[in-house]
């Protein structure tokens, strides 16, 4: 985790720091023009080069022993940035954490700026061309979704409330969906995704890639084993591999190192054998993200 993250906001959750999502920073840095030229073309981004390489075919560069360490460490500097936003055709400042509902909902109803909306994944649209509302943007980002069509959902509620847009990302993640919160550009916060893998660009490089483009979250997932049944309906459900069944325990184990703390797991269990615990009270893993 970054030293800002660390710093800023409520015990080192940057995304419960209400100022990311003032109307002060979409002056400051202009970002209605901004955002309205990146989203305008946004599929673009997906072909531009970015430091002279492009992102087709870059799977191979990525596994090149050299080369591919040079290159992931470009686009981690790059994501990771702190500078002004200036160009709206790089990734600059794009970084993101994995959310568990319940700081989900405490963004929804305490942080996010007005007005709230549910636009198309672009992610999955651009993938497999499937147009699922489950992205909730606020703020700037409702005014320049207003003037791009495509990204506007055909049957879904567009415009929430706080308690809709609550009730929707509920339902998502029950799905197994993960909660994302994202800087785009940093300082702003204007997305809250819900993530399905394979498909998201935010989590595919650090899953593929061990690019952190993404932070694991401020929680790590914990086991009631008197209360577990042993079904391993939540081992289906996880979409890091962080559960697996053991036999000769009849109840699953959980590996820590590939835990996300996105809690979507504990949708699956009937009995509420799962519960999320805070990373800093793991001793191996606190601080690690």
């Amino acid at each position: 985790m970054c030293d800002y993250c660390m710093e800023h906001g409520a015990g080192g959750k940057w995304y419960l720091n209400a100022t990311h999502y003032s109307e002060e920073i979409v002056e400051k840095y202009n970002l209605r023009e901004f955002l309205l030229e990146q989203y305008a073309s946004f599929e673009q981004m997906a072909v531009r080069k970015v430091g002279g390489f492009s992102p087709v075919g870059m799977d191979y560069t990525f596994r090149m022993p050299i080369i591919g360490r040079v290159v992931k460490m470009l686009a981690e500097r790059m994501l990771h940035s702190q500078k002004p936003p200036v160009n709206p055709f790089r990734p600059d400042g794009h970084i993101g954490q994995v959310v568990p509902l319940e700081d989900a909902e405490a963004i929804l109803m305490h942080c996010a700026a007005e007005p709230i909306i549910e636009k198309n994944c672009m992610c999955r649209y651009m993938s497999r061309g499937v147009k699922e509302a489950c992205c909730i943007n606020f703020g700037v980002m409702s005014e320049i979704i207003d003037k791009l069509p495509r990204f506007v959902p055909e049957k879904e509620k567009y415009h929430l409330t706080r308690d809709e847009a609550v009730a929707r990302f509920r339902e998502h993640n029950a799905k197994g969906y993960i909660g994302t919160i994202w800087f785009g550009p940093f300082p702003y916060i204007n997305n809250l995704c819900s993530c399905e893998t394979p498909e998201c660009a935010g989590i595919r490089p650090r899953v593929d890639f061990g690019i952190k483009s993404i932070y694991k979250a401020e929680y790590l997932l914990g086991l009631n084993e008197t209360a577990c049944h042993g079904c391993g309906a939540c081992v289906a459900m996880c979409s890091f591999g962080a559960l697996r069944m053991e036999a000769a325990l009849g109840r699953p184990v959980i590996d820590a190192d590939r835990c996300y703390g996105c809690g979507v797991c504990r949708h699956a269990c009937s009995t509420g054998a799962l519960f999320l615990v805070p990373r800093d009270r793991h001793p191996a893993l606190a601080g690690k993200y």
